[in-house]
């Protein structure tokens, strides 16, 4: 049972509740340069991408946020790290939401304005907790950056803002260490009822990190926690929010692109079925529908997992049977495969 959290609103995104679970990146671009940072947007919304945060390390890339605001679709968050000065401007160019922790913005008066200018425009504000910047007292008194030192840096952090009667508020608590994240968000999903942006921080490359976080993520959402997510990759971040989704659609929780079912090979297989396989993959991302598809290379589990799908393909030699909802429609040569299922892809769109 998905865990009880409290509803905010990121621009035309609802979080929290029974609202869907939400997919977010973050641009690597320069923020100062506009062109940039947009046309990436524009290929994190193609993939999929609902929330698009990007950096604010100074004023200039503060005062571009209206203008890439302008040229995209979804929300914007904008990330500040010490200058509250730099959160005023982003709420004045129209950032639909600001991550920042109120502890290291300065004096209270500063968090005061902060909070004072996000309650005016009905923004809400994230609170990122991540283990490698953790309070110095918070080390010394856990002996490290543990999952209770981060819960307990988590709730420092709400009170600033509660004792402000601030309370659109959603909560990350991040780490490289899967368990150390997964207990982290355990122990606060008790303490408070504000929806959590989860992940796993640093994860790494494309392979490992989408190891770690399909595994973090997955443990989480499992469990009910999460109410909007990041895959952290190092490299072009259209990759976080294409394995993202496969976390979710895996999951059952969004279906809401197409899934591939493909055989491991083996001695069995006669045709090149990982060459369709990814031709068949590439061909259907940007496909927006839950179409469930089966690209088996032999006689053995072929036929059956093909019939359980909604379009399938089952090889033999030189080969394939195409099935459709369950029943063959068409025999055809191997090296027809994949223009035959494009086909059929494109009748179950229809």
């Amino acid at each position: 049972m998905r865990r009880k959290s409290r509803v905010i609103t990121l621009g035309n995104i609802k979080i929290g509740g029974d609202a869907p679970v939400s997919i977010q990146s973050m641009t690597n671009t320069d923020t100062r340069d506009v062109r940039s940072t947009v046309s990436q947007i524009k290929k994190l919304e193609g993939a999929g991408c609902e929330i698009v945060r990007v950096a604010v390390p100074d004023m200039e890339a503060a005062g571009k946020l209206g203008e890439i605001k302008s040229g995209i679709n979804i929300p914007l968050i904008a990330d500040i790290h010490f200058d509250y000065k730099l959160a005023l401007r982003a709420l004045q160019e129209g950032a639909d939401g600001l991550r920042l922790n109120p502890g290291n913005i300065g004096n209270k008066w500063k968090v005061k304005e902060v909070v004072s200018a996000a309650r005016d425009k009905g923004v809400p504000i994230r609170i990122g907790v991540n283990a490698g910047s953790l309070d110095k007292d918070l080390w010394e008194k856990y002996g490290g950056p543990t999952a209770e030192a981060m819960a307990e840096s988590a709730m420092m952090h709400i009170g600033i803002l509660e004792d402000m009667d601030f309370r659109e508020i959603k909560v990350s608590l991040k780490a490289s260490d899967i368990e150390r994240t997964v207990d982290a968000y355990r122990i606060l999903s008790e303490k408070v009822d504000y929806p959590f942006h989860i992940g796993i921080s640093e994860a790494g490359t494309f392979f490992s990190g989408t190891v770690k976080s399909a595994i973090g993520i997955g443990i989480l959402l499992h469990e009910g926690i999460g109410d909007t997510i990041r895959v952290s990759l190092t490299g072009d971040p259209v990759e976080e929010v294409r394995v993202g989704l496969e976390i979710l659609k895996s999951l059952r929780i969004r279906q809401s692109s197409p899934e591939i079912i493909s055989c491991p090979t083996c001695g069995r297989c006669e045709i090149d079925l990982e060459a369709i396989a990814l031709k068949i993959e590439e061909a259907v991302k940007t496909i927006k529908k839950p179409i469930k598809i089966a690209v088996m290379g032999c006689v053995v589990n072929g036929p059956g997992e093909a019939r359980e799908a909604d379009l399938g393909v089952a090889g033999g030699k030189g080969v394939g049977l195409i099935f459709r909802k369950g029943k063959v429609v068409r025999k055809v040569r191997e090296e027809e495969i994949y223009e035959a299922l494009l086909e059929e892809i494109k009748m179950l769109e229809d």
